[in-house]
């Protein structure tokens, strides 16, 4: 079976990695990596190839930015030129990315079988462009790999026929559990060169850059309200995105958030570093998706700043807490919980245990057999 696994945004690379590994291992298996270039530069994309033991992409599209509707379009016309040349089994894609559903849509549209892992994911807020991704991919797939209970309950409840639905665990998880003890092993002066030593549960991590908090003023300014109540009790450690740094100069608060004392900013981060900084971490402030996971895991106290969450195993049962609004006051009263040792406790969902991309794997032997 010839599989064509497609990355194109960050995320998608510590998803692929190890099904690609799992794939190898297998004779019955033949693994190709097509990379869309959605995301590209040194920081988003080759750090997490090399750091992931990723091979050279078999393809790289080269599509780079755009709106939605151009990127979707330019990554399609490209991918089905791949399709025609390589005519594979299957085509595996992940997350929902505008990668996922582009290339989801030209291989049905060729009557190739669509594999989707990390299917059923519903935030219920279809303002949210992944939201739209995930909904279309499982409508097309053949094949649906659920990290989750709820993806399972989502996808009856869209008549997603069970045949078709495997629970497999989360290969985000593989990736971290493969990489943890490497990512262990890093220092802080070796992460963060030149700036202020830090020591585990001396920070809280933060990351921001979803367009609903870091694209209008009055969410700037509750971001750095937010970083200077916190600076008071801990460092804090900020892996600024290119879209907020923008932003802060744009609306003209760069230079209060660069006045702030106590706050250690850098440049987006490798798979590895972000790993550590994560594990060390007393608190982890984001609006990110995949991070809601890895914190659970590694039993991080985590608050994400969005309305609702696709993944709500990380607030049913692992360390993550859902906050709607950038308060300032609600993020300080969770903080000093945090620092008390009053705050959340979790545990880790099942078959979030490292071998979730074998599972996969194995049922895709069988369904070939």
């Amino acid at each position: 079976m010839k599989i064509l696994n497609i990355v194109g945004a960050r995320p998608n690379f510590m998803k692929v990695a190890p099904l690609h590994r799992a794939f190898q291992r297998q004779p019955e298996l033949e693994s190709k990596i097509v990379h869309t270039g959605q995301h590209y530069d040194a920081k988003m994309s080759e750090v997490f190839f090399t750091q992931l033991e990723l091979p050279n992409p078999d393809y790289f599209l080269g599509i780079g930015g755009g709106s939605h509707t151009q990127q979707t379009a330019k990554i399609m016309l490209a991918f089905e030129e791949v399709l025609q040349k390589e005519q594979p089994d299957l085509v595996l894609v992940v997350g929902d990315v505008n990668s996922t559903i582009a290339c989801a849509l030209v291989a049905v549209k060729m009557n190739i079988p669509v594999a989707h892992v990390e299917a059923g994911l519903r935030s219920g807020d279809r303002g949210m462009p992944e939201e739209i991704n995930r909904i279309l991919t499982d409508s097309i797939s053949d094949f649906l790999f659920v990290t989750e209970m709820s993806g399972m309950i989502n996808l009856a409840k869209e008549n997603v026929p069970d045949e078709r639905i495997f629970f497999v665990g989360n290969c985000m998880i593989d990736s971290l559990v493969h990489y943890r003890e490497r990512a262990q092993q890093l220092t802080y002066a070796a992460i963060l060169p030149g700036k202020p030593s830090l020591q585990d549960q001396s920070y809280v991590l933060m990351t921001m850059h979803r367009p609903s908090n870091v694209d209008f003023r009055e969410g700037l300014e509750a971001i750095l309200s937010i970083i200077e109540d916190t600076v008071q009790y801990r460092q804090v450690v900020f892996p600024v995105h290119p879209r907020t740094l923008k932003n802060l100069e744009n609306y003209g608060l760069l230079k209060r958030f660069e006045q702030i004392s106590n706050l250690i900013t850098t440049e987006p981060l490798g798979y590895l570093e972000f790993l550590r900084l994560m594990e060390g971490a007393a608190l982890v402030i984001t609006d990110s998706g995949g991070i809601q996971e890895e914190t659970t895991f590694l039993q991080t106290p985590c608050l994400t700043f969005r309305s609702s969450t696709e993944r709500p195993i990380t607030v049913e049962l692992g360390t993550n807490t859902l906050l709607a609004d950038l308060h300032p006051d609600t993020v300080h009263n969770h903080l000093l919980a945090v620092l008390e040792g009053r705050g959340k406790k979790g545990s880790i969902p099942p078959f979030w245990d490292g071998h979730a991309a074998e599972r996969i794997a194995n049922v895709l032997i069988k369904l070939k057999s």
